[in-house]
Parts: structure tokens; sequence; C-alpha cells
């Protein structure tokens, strides 16, 4: 009993990270209706940015780890908006169903080799702001890192959503989720909104990275299968739900653990992907999702 609640422990940790990416991935999809199939490497760079800052690659540490994060997000919200100019917002213009999904797939490829380039194809340990000691509750010990990992992530996502309900710059984000054409007529410049989005989206991707990064190891491949991982949360949960993205994350983390120490680790991504089919067979719009009614 005590292994499986050291499991479930882990399994959240984890699962609160596949949530913030998964938490991007509705941002995006809320205002424009598009998805950053890059969300993975918005994450990686946020991590190998993050780590060029304080650790010893590339002849640092330059900052400590909590001025290091601001300076990330702010990296992460520009690789965002280069992201919206280049690979969705002609898409959206042309009105191309999948134009945006391939030029998302380019330039998450593109931002990979560049990454390879710059700091190679080694895993780096990232320098971590909390001791490595656990903390005892109980019969299960938690990670200081691990707590800072489920708090950070359920502090940003309530600061996004705080922002789109009390500022009015976050009242236009929702206008223009709620309904682009009307918001466009109310005077909101949308294509604005959308760029915001974008940023918003790998801002909050990169602070991921830069959370998980001390309790894994860094590296330029580190982004696709957390990127993957996180779109499948984002299924699970409902692309319109931010409390889905959380529950999927949460459920995902915990499969993947408890399936990596009672079966194998290289089972350890089957029941996700599992639960993924059985959602979108049973409920394709997630568990918390709405499903769209298009008029004809």
């Amino acid at each position: 009993m005590d292994i499986l609640l050291q499991l479930v422990v882990s399994g959240i940790a984890l699962g609160m990270i596949y949530a913030v990416i998964a938490f991007g991935y509705q941002l995006t999809f809320a205002t424009s209706g598009t998805l950053n199939f890059g969300q993975g490497e918005a994450l990686m760079l946020g991590a190998m940015v993050g780590l060029t800052l304080v650790g010893t690659i590339h002849g640092g540490p330059y900052v400590n780890y909590w001025l290091m994060i601001p300076i990330v997000m702010v990296f992460g919200a520009l690789q965002g908006v280069v992201v919206e100019w280049i690979g969705v917002r002609p898409a959206i213009r042309i009105k191309s169903e999948f134009g945006w999904i391939m030029s998302t797939i380019a330039l998450a490829i593109i931002f990979k080799n560049v990454a390879e380039n710059v700091w190679g194809k080694d895993n780096y340990p990232f320098p971590s702001p909390l001791s490595a000691m656990p903390i005892q509750i109980g019969p299960v010990g938690v990670q200081p890192m691990q707590i800072a990992v489920v708090v950070g992530a359920l502090a940003i996502m309530l600061a996004v959503e705080l922002f789109n309900r009390k500022s009015i710059y976050g009242k236009a984000v929702v206008a223009t989720a709620n309904d682009r054409d009307a918001a466009g007529l109310m005077g909101i410049n949308t294509k604005l909104v959308i760029t915001f989005s974008y940023a918003l989206s790998s801002a909050v991707a990169a602070f991921a990275g830069a959370l998980v990064a001390p309790l894994a190891q860094a590296s330029a491949n580190m982004g696709a299968s957390l990127g993957l991982k996180a779109f499948a949360v984002a299924i699970i949960g409902g692309l319109t739900s931010g409390i889905g993205a959380i529950v999927g994350g949460i459920i995902l983390g915990i499969a993947e653990t408890c399936t990596g120490f009672y079966i194998s680790s290289g089972y350890k991504e089957v029941p996700g992907l599992l639960l993924l089919l059985l959602v979108l067979a049973v409920k394709p719009a997630g568990l918390f999702g709405k499903t769209a009614i298009k008029k004809v």
C-alpha cells in the first residue's frame, strides 16, 4: 500500500506537467480553433534556455533559478509569436484546414534541430533550487521539487484564468473564444488576440520546462514525448475544459507510474493511450469537454 501511495504522488507530479502543457493547447484552440503541435518543443526550449542561465553549460550560471523563470517565459512567449506569425496566421488567412498542422509540425522539427546544434544531443542534469531530500508525509516521501511542480502548475493555470476573468485584455480573449466573428464586429483585434494566445501558450509551456527539468534531465529531445502525451491529456480531459486538463493529466501520470512499476517501464505509456482511444470512442469531446454544435 505504501508503494502505491508513493507511485500516486509521483504520478500526480508528472501529471501536473502534462496538465500545464495541455492547458497551453486549450489556450490556442479556444481563440483560433488551431493547435500548436510544437508545444513540446516550446517546453524543451524553456528547459534548455533555463539550463543555460542557471547551469554551467555555455559559461553559466548567470542568474539564480527564480530569476530564470520569468526570463524563460518571455523567451517562450516570443517563440509562440513566431509560430503564430509564420505557421498559423497564413493558414487562417487562406482558411486552410491542414496548413497550420503541417506548419507547426515543421517549425517544431526546426526548433529541435536548432536546439541539437546549440546544446547537442546529450542529457544534462538541471540544478534544483530545492533540497533533494524527500519530505516524509506519513509513509510517503515527497521531494520538495515535486511539491513545487504541483503548486507552480496550479498557480500558472489559476493566474491565466484570473487574467481572463478580471482584465480587459482577458475579456477580449474570452470574447474571441466565444465568437471570433462577433468579437471582430465589436472592434476587438482578433488577430492580435490569437497572437497573444500563442504567446501565452508557449510561455506556459516554457514555464513547465523549467519546472520539470530539475526532476529529470534536460535535453533537446525531451519535448516531443511530453508534447504528445499532453495532447492526449487535452483530448481525454476536453479541449475546452481547464479542469479536464488537470484531471486528465493526473490520470495519465498515475497510470504511467503504476504501469512502469507493476508491469514494465516498456509498457508505461500503453494505459494512457488505451484510455485515449476509449474516450474518443465513448465521449469524443473529452471527459469534461462540450460538444460543439455547428449550424449548417
